[in-house]
């Protein structure tokens, strides 16, 4: 669907408690996801170092996992970098949001059972200190229980679910409506139009 491009993004799933000391399974550096294969995956511990991963990294991007487990109580969790929302993000960095509002498939939100619903991706300056931005994403998290997902300026989306199903659906869902909000933007409104 065009929000893999090369070798960006990253996936993981939530283990059960009887694989300790793995945690989660996560999607290995410098993989090509169009081309992704189970010898890709690799398991780590709650710190983010590998378990038994015969050679493979795990994604740079593992603190900012690690953190919607425990904060967010998610079984799954997946970040892409689709067109829209590497331009949305882009657009809406001074604002620090993108404000989605109206629109139909908002219903496809855990918990949104009307399109007179509006919801707000936080937006974050991207950076290459995981560890810096992970704590900047965690003390918004820790005040906005109410989210189902956050931009990176220039980069990407992260979402997340009780499960996989659920994260599916989620990051569908915005998909969509970020693709909805490109368009309005298209046509000379900003990003956060109502």
């Amino acid at each position: 669907m065009g929000w893999a491009p090369a070798t960006s993004t990253n996936y993981s799933v939530r283990l059960p408690d009887d694989a300790a000391p793995a945690y989660c399974a996560i999607t290995s550096s410098g993989v090509d996801k169009g081309t992704i294969e189970v010898t890709h995956i690799l398991a780590i511990d709650q710190h983010g170092r590998p378990i038994d991963a015969d050679g493979l990294k795990p994604s740079a991007e593992t603190p900012l996992h690690l953190l919607l487990y425990r904060t967010m109580g998610a079984g799954a969790v997946l970040h892409t970098h689709s067109l829209p929302a590497a331009l949305l993000s882009q657009l809406a960095r001074d604002e620090g949001q993108v404000r989605l509002a109206g629109w139909e498939l908002l219903k496809g939100l855990s918990g949104i059972d009307t399109h007179e619903a509006e919801i707000s991706l936080p937006v974050f300056p991207n950076s290459q200190d995981m560890h810096a931005l992970s704590a900047r994403v965690e003390q918004f998290l820790s005040t906005e229980r109410a989210c189902y997902g956050f931009l990176l300026a220039g980069h990407g989306l992260y979402v997340w679910g009780k499960d996989l199903p659920e994260a599916k659906r989620h990051l569908e869902v915005l998909e969509y409506l970020l693709q909805c909000q490109r368009e309005v933007t298209r046509h000379g409104c900003s990003a956060n139009t109502r």
